[in-house]
């Protein structure tokens, strides 16, 4: 079975598992990747929201810090941040917007252009400011600013909630905030292959710390690399593979190994 079946697979199953509210499971746990608890059908906790309730206006209450993080390090140490291309449900989504991403970039080469600028690579840590100044500073210091205006919340908890349970929802002052915020994000992974996970994904920052040194990882045997690029051009997430050496951006998704002609890339556990 080919590998991009396999990881389809997968995330449908990780999907499937993430609603199983909707037959009245509760598993009291965190998600291992982002999915928003105030989703009707929600099984877990949202593993950020865990994580705010913990610094919630500097009022630290160490056991909803420490049980998300120790969770997350613990996948991080043996996956990396495969759990973005194989388990996420919004890995999922921008695999579905993906062809579009790619047709608009054939099509607007300056689209293509962006990816090479040098203020790319910046732009990708833009991520771990999201995590550390919104996720965590913002809620310390003012209370849930990034809860209210999350993307993936508006998309997995806000619609689903006023689609299935309109009764029950209460709209946050922010709630228009949020509108414009989930437009732009709608725009952002149509326009850019996977530009959630590149550039602001809190959680997918989270994970990247561990691709360096986790159990399980992409490996270029540079003996049989003949550099026809193959590989980075099939990479959603733009690396140039034969020289990434473990990057934190790599989502170990198998694209690369499928297309390698020579069979130069594996999947490797050390």
């Amino acid at each position: 079975m080919k590998i991009r079946i396999k990881r389809l697979i997968s995330q449908l199953l990780f999907l499937l598992s993430a609603n199983l509210g909707a037959l009245k499971v509760k598993t009291g746990f965190c998600y291992p990747f982002f999915y928003c608890h105030s989703c009707p059908y929600a099984d877990a906790g949202c593993p950020l929201g865990t994580v705010e309730h913990g610094v919630y206006r500097g009022n630290i209450q160490w056991k909803f810090i420490f049980y998300p993080i120790l969770l997350i390090a613990s996948i991080g140490m043996i996956f990396g941040r495969a759990v973005c291309g194989w388990a996420c449900p919004i890995g999922l989504l921008q695999r579905a917007t993906a062809k579009v991403a790619r047709k608009l970039k054939r099509k607007y080469p300056v689209i293509g252009r962006i990816g090479q600028l040098r203020v790319e690579r910046y732009l990708r840590y833009t991520k771990y400011f999201v995590l550390l100044g919104l996720v965590i500073g913002t809620t310390a210091a003012l209370g849930f600013m990034f809860t209210d205006i999350c993307p993936i919340g508006f998309l997995t908890g806000t619609i689903p909630t006023l689609f299935f349970d309109s009764n029950g929802f209460v709209p946050s002052p922010f709630f228009y905030v949020a509108l414009v915020i989930f437009i732009l994000f709608i725009i952002l992974i149509f326009t850019v292959e996977r530009g959630w996970c590149r550039y602001f994904c809190p959680l997918g920052a989270l994970f990247a710390l561990f691709n360096k040194v986790s159990l399980l990882y992409v490996s270029v045997d540079q003996d049989k690399c003949i550099h026809c690029n193959a590989c980075t051009n099939v990479c959603p997430m733009g690396i140039d593979v034969p020289n990434m050496n473990r990057s934190p951006e790599c989502i170990l998704c198998g694209k690369c190994i499928e297309v390698c002609p020579t069979n130069a890339i594996s999947f490797k556990v050390k």
